[in-house]
């Protein structure tokens, strides 16, 4: 039997007969750019021909940041609890067992400490995949821990917020993380420790009110968005239209909220530069 008829439109193929691309061969940006997948990854999962920046989790942020990716994960088996019982469409429990059976995760971020261009450092790395980068209590128990882990070994902390904000299932615990995160930073600062704050797409809630806004330094990666409440909430609560570009890192940047925007290929060696000239240590080659 032929795989294939004509028809008087053209040629029609069975539905049983049609070979379907595997999925991740290739991926299709915003903008209607084409990129293969293997393509992508070697571009740091930058669409190369309009430069989007594709959402990644610590995985590749780690491997980013860290020589070789190499590096020891800090207090990896934390895990939420639900002191309040919570449920909505479906137990706050089975939520969280939902997202570790699809993420591999354990929470919303990872802490990791090793060499990046061979000096120590200390990068907490949200992911949005896990529950929407949704800040809980251990959300705020690890990066609380990782700052204290860079005050005790005097190591410069580097924070990528990706996340929709406070974790609602958590109600009130989830806004006094803002507080303890805040309180931690502080004493890096006391302490004259760089706490570098990089804010990835999306970047919003509880999250820019706090910790997202309180580096030494706040940059970014083009495009992201970056705001309290979301630009459909602010239109509705305002009833005026939006500036274009609203919320973008580059409408925050020419509104002096970041310091500069950096490319994904370039944060590496911008970061270790920053971190070099505010320790009044050489500066060094970039290293893989």
């Amino acid at each position: 039997m032929s795989w294939f008829k004509r028809t008087k439109k053209g040629i029609s193929t069975p539905t049983e007969e049609k070979k379907d691309i595997p999925k991740g061969l290739w991926y299709k940006s915003p903008t209607g750019k084409v990129v293969d997948a293997d393509e992508l990854e070697k571009n740091f999962y930058v669409s190369p021909e309009d430069g989007y920046h594709v959402r990644v989790g610590s995985k590749e942020y780690f491997e980013i940041f860290f020589d070789n990716n190499k590096f020891k994960e800090l207090d990896k088996n934390l895990t939420s609890k639900d002191p309040l019982e919570f449920e909505d469409k479906k137990k706050y429990v089975d939520r969280l067992k939902d997202a570790q059976a699809k993420t591999g995760l354990k929470d919303a971020v990872r802490t990791a400490v090793g060499k990046s261009n061979g000096a120590d450092l200390v990068v907490a790395c949200m992911d949005f995949s896990f529950i929407g980068g949704s800040m809980g209590s251990v959300v705020g128990e690890k990066i609380a821990r990782a700052a204290d882990y860079s005050l005790k070994k005097n190591i410069p902390f580097l924070l990528i917020s990706k996340s929709g904000g406070a974790r609602m299932m958590e109600a009130a615990l989830s806004l006094m993380q803002l507080a303890k995160t805040s309180s931690k930073l502080a004493q890096l600062a006391d302490a004259g420790i760089p706490y570098v704050s990089l804010c990835t797409d999306p970047t919003t809630g509880g999250t820019t009110a706090s910790f997202a806004m309180l580096g030494d330094i706040n940059i970014s990666e083009p495009g992201a968005l970056i705001g309290f409440a979301g630009p459909r909430v602010v239109r509705d609560t305002t009833g005026k239209e939006l500036p274009e570009g609203f919320q973008t890192a580059e409408f925050v940047l020419e509104h002096g909220f970041l310091d500069f925007i950096s490319h994904r290929k370039d944060l590496k060696q911008k970061v270790n530069l920053y971190l070099d000239l505010v320790l009044n240590r050489p500066v060094r080659h970039m290293t893989a």
